[in-house]
C-alpha cells in the first residue's frame, strides 16, 4: 500500500527496495535501486502542469499548453507510451461513456490488437469538458501531432520545477511511476500488465480462472476506488468468491486473489443476501492495516488466524509511538501493518521473512 511521507524536493524520489523491486522490476524493466516519483511527488508534478497551462497570457499559447497538459494526464493516469499518446484521435479513442481510452490499431495504421485502458471519472470528465470548449477543438485540428522532443523538453521543464532530476519527469519514467503506484495500490500483477500493454504474463493456475473482461472489471472498480479513497483501509484484495458456506447465522466466504491467496471474511447471513453474493462474483476484500499481524520467520505459524500472507518487509517508518511496516507479497502487492513502536530488540528490520496474518472477522467485502 502507499506509504505516507513528506513531499521530497531534493530532486530524488523514493526508490523501489527490497521484495518491491523485484516484483515491479518484472513490470517495468526497473533496474535496481532505479528510482520513480512516488504518488505525492506525481499529485505535485500534476499540480505543477496545470499551474503552467493556465498560466499563460495569450490564448493561442494556453491551448497549446493545454494540449501538452492532456498528454501529460493520459500517460500519468494510463501509463502508456509517449507514442501510443501522440497516434490518439482525442475525438475517437477516448469514450466518456464507458471512461476508458483505446490505444491501438484503429486509425493509426499499426499492426495488433486495440487495448482499452481505463480511466479515473474525473479525468474522463475533464477530458470531456475540454473537447467540448470550441477553442481547444479547434487546438486539435492535427489532434495530439506534436513533435516528441518538445513533449520531451516540457517533462523535463516542470519535472526541474518541482525540484525534481529531469529524467524523473520524462515518458518513460511516468509510466513506471505509475505502475508502481498500480502496484502498491495491490492492483494485481495481470491487471498492471494488461493496462500498460505488456505481454501476457506466465500464468499461475489461480491466473487461468480469470478472464480478462474481469480483470478489466478489477482495473475499473481499483480506478473508482482510487479516485474517490471513500474507505480508510489501507490493504485491499481483488479477486473472485470460491466458495460460500452458510450457516445458522454467519456465512464464510472464500476469495481467491488474481495473485492466488486465498482470503477468508465472515459475514452475517443478511449482509450475504443484501449484496447478492454467489461463487464466481469479483470482490474486493479490505482489510485495516492495524488488524494485521506481523510474525518473524520462514515456517508458516500455528495460530487460529484464517488469513496467512508470506513475505518479506519492504519498508519501515518508524514513530514515537505506532510503527508502520510494508510487507511485499510473492505476487508483486503490498500488505501494509501498523504497530506499537518496539524497542530495536524486538522491531523488524527492511529485508526480514514475515508471516502477515489477519482474522476472518478484520475481513470486510466490497462489491461492484
Amino acid at each position: 500500500m502507499k506509504k505516507r511521507e513528506a513531499n521530497r524536493r531534493d530532486g530524488a524520489a523514493r526508490p523501489v527496495t527490497a521484495a518491491g523491486a523485484m516484483s515491479h522490476g518484472r513490470i517495468i524493466s526497473t533496474p535496481d535501486g532505479s528510482p520513480c516519483l512516488d504518488t505525492a511527488q506525481l499529485q505535485l508534478l500534476e499540480h505543477s502542469f496545470r499551474e503552467w497551462a493556465e498560466g499563460a497570457v495569450r490564448a493561442d499559447v494556453r491551448q497549446s499548453r493545454r494540449r501538452i497538459l492532456l498528454i501529460f494526464l493520459l500517460i500519468r493516469y494510463t501509463g502508456a507510451k509517449l507514442n501510443e499518446v501522440l497516434l490518439l484521435d482525442p475525438f475517437a479513442d477516448i469514450d466518456p461513456g464507458r471512461q476508458t481510452v483505446c490505444f491501438g490499431p484503429a486509425g493509426s495504421g499499426k499492426e495488433g490488437a486495440a487495448r482499452e485502458v481505463t480511466i479515473p471519472e474525473s479525468l474522463c470528465r475533464e477530458i470531456q469538458a475540454a473537447l467540448l470548449d470550441p477553442g481547444f477543438r479547434d487546438s486539435l485540428r492535427k489532434l495530439f501531432d506534436v513533435d516528441p522532443a518538445f513533449v520531451r523538453r516540457k517533462f523535463y521543464e516542470r519535472a526541474r520545477a518541482c525540484g525534481f532530476a529531469k529524467r524523473l519527469g520524462g515518458p518513460e519514467m511516468l509510466r513506471r511511476a505509475r505502475a508502481v503506484e498500480l502496484m502498491q495500490g495491490n492492483l494485481p500483477l495481470p491487471a498492471v500488465q494488461m493496462l500498460l500493454g505488456h505481454s501476457t504474463p506466465n500464468l499461475t493456475s489461480a491466473y487461468v480462472s480469470f478472464s480478462q473482461e474481469e480483470i478489466r472489471e478489477m482495473t475499473r472498480f481499483f480506478m473508482e476506488r482510487e479516485s474517490a479513497r471513500k474507505t480508510s483501509a489501507r490493504n485491499a484484495f481483488f479477486g473472485k468468491i470460491s466458495a460460500i458456506r452458510q450457516g445458522d447465522i454467519q456465512s464464510r466466504v472464500e476469495l481467491i486473489t488474481v495473485g492466488g491467496h486465498a482470503i477468508t471474511t465472515m459475514i452475517t447471513n443478511d449482509s450475504l443476501q443484501a449484496l447478492g453474493l454467489h461463487e464466481g462474483m469479483l470482490a474486493t476484500a479490505e482489510v485495516k492495516a492495524p488488524w494485521v499481524i506481523l510474525l518473524k520467520g520462514t515456517a508458516e505459524p500455528l495460530c487460529s488466524a484464517e488469513n496467512r500472507c508470506q513475505g518479506i518487509i519492504a519498508r519501515r517508518t518508524m514513530g514515537a509511538i505506532n510503527t508502520e511496516y510494508v510487507v511485499g507479497l510473492a505476487d508483486g502487492t503490498e500488505l501494509c501493518s501498523i504497530a506499537a513502536t518496539p524497542d530495536d530488540r524486538h522491531a523488524f528490520a527492511e529485508g526480514d521473512e514475515v508471516w502477515a496474518i489477519f482474522n476472518c472477522f478484520a475481513v470486510v467485502l466490497h462489491i461492484g
